[in-house]
């Protein structure tokens, strides 16, 4: 998958197209995990979120 298309993708996904600046909060969002759950951002807060995309291998870390 090319750049543009991941970036289309994670657009897609937030519904949004915009750039966060370092200590930004970022918007909320819901996107499903490798455990065949879904995850919400805002469930997260506080803790130490990492996002990892693996578009063609779909294998977690």
């Amino acid at each position: 998958m090319t750049k543009t298309l991941i970036k289309d993708w994670i657009k897609n996904i937030l519904g949004v197209n915009m750039k966060l600046k370092l200590g930004q909060q970022a918007p909320d969002f819901t996107l499903p995990s490798h455990l065949g759950s879904s995850l919400q951002l805002s469930l997260l807060r506080g803790k130490t979120v990492v996002l990892a995309f693996f578009p063609m291998a779909w294998t977690p870390i």
